[in-house]
């Protein structure tokens, strides 16, 4: 591997302009192609072969009108007036008669039609609306035309807000990310102290992203995609693409200032620094791929974009990043930043900050080890109690007219207004479909029911549609176990009345996505650690070193999951970090935060330890290799980590929860992993294994292929010019 990568960094070197060309060529063709080829992102969620995705499969055979999505207008009549005057009746009436007629929709109830005008006051009503499509499918045209006549309410002195899923707010990125790469900006110029190759890391990172970014942009015509799934991409590439540069950039620039030529050290900086950076993209790659094996779409489709967007972010770091170095050449430093220079001049000499922490943490391995256990530990106290859920109209930014609905209803209705049940009775079996439909209603009441509406019937009678409303919100625990006990009963009431039923709707679609996510959690997390341990020990050749690095990865992502519980479950800080609505942790976020964090330690990792190894092969004395190559890797594994704190807490501000909560996690995630895991416990742990951390059988090294992490390259018997 080392060999092919400094051939690649050398005809980099050589044909700069060619390289630089074919990556712009690349960049225009994506850009084009997400121009002409984008599709439309969905933020609703689907499993196959959940019970609620069966029972709207079987839907949309027997009644295909009531297998489309959903949507309300919510009226609210003035202070001192009501939904019951002549003449605000007459308006709401009249609206919703023009969207009872609008392209797209099947049918829109007034409140008046389906008695949905709060008691007490009579202020607050809705209008039902059901489409002929899927929420994802309703056209703009549909939407933008009913945000229209709820406007017209609005001149009319009523509020009108418009909720449901058809209008909940795509994931997109905002102002805040930015911060995330400013920062990222500010540490770069710090660890190099000039202006150049502070900024090429930055530049080849945003060309990455932005390729992987357009590219998965244009698949979404011909792939559905949740819009979470470029954001992550993003979000993953940025960090990535900025550290990976940042590595080979370091070793360039050291090579640079001992006196070797330039296509030398490109050459020699690809195939060692490069070696590493394709050994941990390849790594991360892995961990986000293996998001398939859950096999949930949604979730295949986000890890895999995130995957390609990483791997992107490698081929532009040992091809593009080689040529923006050869057109710099000597002139690397020629935009020096003074006061910077000087601080990291002395950060990376024998008496800088890196070294003077592995002295302690040597020196002081068993208390570090313990402090260190016993933070992990604390910090991963509410991890055990995490509830998966996934995000309604309630984590909408707040202002956001989704949001006022929601809330509009909660205040007036109920909350479990906002989350209705949707049972499907198939009658096929019955002598009497309407008696066995009253029938099945009948028993759908009781504990935890707020109310239960009369069967509406398909145009054959064979299947029935009965709404019922839980008396918690949709997210919470009773409405999880009311959705059971439904499911539960099902066998009794086919035996009582002859109907089938099934229970669907968001609410019930959500809580089974959660479940399955909650089932698949424990088999991802052993596959993560598996391959762990059998990466490591390709690289490392040893068995403690890949036992370690899982241990340490897993307390780290208990800690982490600990903190998400804290804040994003139990509300701890809500205000801090903006968080909408608590109570739940977004479901696919563990499997995500295990895949990402999984890639980013293993990363730190390689970077620190097999600078560690290479020492410990040239001289043999253990805490030596420890304390040297902790020191070498030091600085540039911290602000590697800065970088990707930065940019993951950059998005933990935004407007869209789900995407503020995944942010929050892998910012907690990597800080953790980082700082004290990697940077405090590896050295306390690897000084205490002395010797033994390189321990291998016989037997397994025989059969164990050789991974040259960052070994030599081969040498260059050609007439090196200087610059």
């Amino acid at each position: 591997m080392s060999g092919l990568l400094y051939r690649l960094g050398r005809f980099a070197h050589r044909r700069r302009w060619w390289v630089i060309a074919a990556w712009l060529v690349v960049l225009v063709g994506m850009a084009t192609a997400a121009v002409t080829l984008r599709g439309t992102l969905a933020d609703t969620f689907s499993v196959p072969g959940t019970p609620a995705q069966q029972t709207i499969d079987q839907l949309h055979r027997s009644f295909p009108a009531a297998s489309g999505g959903s949507a309300q207008v919510v009226v609210q009549a003035p202070a001192g007036h009501n939904l019951l005057e002549p003449d605000i009746q007459r308006e709401v009436s009249a609206a919703s008669a023009r969207l009872d007629h609008l392209d797209g929709v099947v049918g829109a109830l007034s409140p008046y039609q389906a008695k949905t005008i709060s008691g007490g006051d009579h202020r607050t009503g809705y209008i039902s609306i059901q489409f002929v499509q899927p929420d994802q499918e309703v056209g703009d045209a549909t939407k933008d035309r009913i945000q229209h006549l709820a406007g017209q309410l609005r001149h009319d002195g009523l509020r009108a807000e418009v909720g449901g899923q058809a209008f909940s707010s795509a994931s997109q990125v905002g102002g805040t990310e930015a911060i995330g790469v400013v920062v990222a900006v500010v540490v770069l110029l710090i660890v190099f102290g000039s202006l150049i190759p502070a900024l090429l890391p930055l530049v080849t990172a945003l060309v990455g992203v932005g390729i992987g970014y357009l590219g998965i942009t244009a698949l979404s015509g011909a792939i559905s995609m949740n819009s979470v799934a470029p954001v992550l991409a993003l979000m993953i590439g940025l960090a990535v693409g900025i550290d990976y540069a940042l590595f080979v950039v370091s070793r360039h620039r050291g090579q640079l200032r001992a006196g070797m030529p330039v296509g030398e050290s490109i050459g020699r900086a690809n195939a060692t620094a490069g070696s590493a950076v394709v050994f941990a993209g390849t790594t991360v790659f892995i961990a986000l791929a293996a998001l398939s094996v859950v096999n949930i779409p949604f979730l295949t489709i986000m890890g895999l974009a995130a995957a390609g967007t990483v791997i992107v972010s490698v081929l532009v770091a040992v091809t593009l990043l080689p040529a923006l170095l050869a057109v710099a050449g000597r002139r690397l430093d020629a935009v020096p930043l003074p006061i910077l220079r000087r601080r990291q001049d002395r950060a990376g000499g024998q008496r800088g900050l890196g070294a003077r922490w592995a002295g302690f943490v040597t020196r002081r391995r068993v208390p570090v080890v313990i402090a260190g256990l016993i933070v992990l530990g604390v910090l991963a106290i509410p991890a055990p109690k995490l509830s998966l859920g996934l995000p309604d109209a309630g984590a909408e930014p707040a202002g956001s007219g989704s949001r006022a609905a929601y809330e509009l209803i909660a205040d007036n209705f109920g909350p479990g207004f906002n989350g209705p049940l949707v049972v499907a009775a198939d009658l096929r079996g019955t002598a009497a479909p309407a008696k066995a439909a009253l029938a099945v209603r009948q028993r759908l009441t009781g504990k935890g029911v707020t109310a239960v509406a009369a069967p509406t019937f398909n145009a054959d009678r064979t299947t029935a549609i009965i709404t019922v409303i839980p008396s918690t919100g949709p997210n919470e625990a009773q409405t999880k176990d009311l959705v059971q006990r439904i499911r539960d009963d099902a066998g009794s009431i086919h035996r009582a009345t002859g109907a089938r039923i099934g229970v669907t709707g968001s609410t019930a679609l959500y809580i089974d996505i959660s479940s399955r996510l909650s089932a698949a959690l424990p088999v991802f997390v052993l596959i993560v650690v598996g391959l762990s341990l059998v990466l490591l020990a390709f690289a490392f050749r040893s068995l403690l070193v890949p036992v370690k690095a899982a241990v340490g990865f897993v307390l780290s992502l208990l800690a982490a999951i600990g903190g998400v519980v804290a804040v994003y479950q139990w509300g701890w800080l809500a205000g801090a970090f903006h968080v909408a609505e608590s109570g739940w942790v977004l479901s696919f976020l563990p499997i995500l935060l295990i895949g990402v964090l999984f890639g980013l330690a293993m990363d730190y990792e390689v970077f620190l330890v097999s600078r560690m190894r290479e020492e410990h092969n040239r001289h043999g004395d253990p805490q030596a290799a420890v304390r040297t190559g902790f020191r070498h890797g030091a600085r540039v594994v911290t602000a590697a980590a800065l970088i990707m704190i930065s940019v993951f807490a950059g998005f933990v501000f935004g407007d869209n929860t789900t995407v503020a909560s995944m942010g929050f996690a892998l910012a907690l995630g990597v800080l953790l992993d980082a700082f004290l895991v990697r940077m405090t416990l590896v050295p306390a742990v690897m000084s205490l294994l002395g010797r033994a951390a390189w321990w291998l059988p016989r037997w397994l090294d025989r059969i164990l292929p050789r991974v040259d992490v960052e070994g030599a390259p081969e040498p260059d018997r050609t007439p090196q010019p200087v610059a």
